[in-house]
């Protein structure tokens, strides 16, 4: 349960990156509070979506990863992100990423930043 929370925690750390990096990715809300608690929403319905949904799409196009030497993980974190901005509009939650090039460049923060921040954060059961 300690390694879901601090996982969830850098996940929402990663998505308020990219979202103060990027101008295309945007998160509405009024106070700072509605904002961190929107962005924990968000993180973990991107947690959820990686992991329900990103194996499957990574079985489904292994020949891709072996083609390009793993730079389709690029494309696939991208898909991934949008994926969470659809599901967030779904659920009337004020997150959402402006096209698939913004998606490219958010998903490579988050990968980054999220990294960092595992690498960082205790983690443990």
């Amino acid at each position: 349960m300690k390694n879901f929370l601090v996982k969830t925690i850098a996940n929402a750390g990663a998505l308020a990156v990219a979202v103060w990096l990027l101008d295309k990715i945007t998160l509405t809300g009024g106070s700072a509070g509605e904002k961190a608690l929107t962005l924990i929403v968000v993180a973990l319905v991107f947690g959820l979506v990686n992991m329900v949904v990103k194996p499957i799409v990574q079985v489904l196009t292994f020949p891709l990863f072996i083609l390009t030497l793993g730079l389709f993980t690029l494309v696939v974190n991208a898909l991934m992100l949008l994926l969470t901005s659809w599901v967030a509009d779904k659920l009337d939650v004020s997150f959402h990423v402006d096209g698939f090039w913004t998606a490219v460049l958010g998903g490579l923060i988050v990968s980054i930043v999220s990294w960092a921040l595992n690498a960082f954060l205790p983690d443990g059961d």
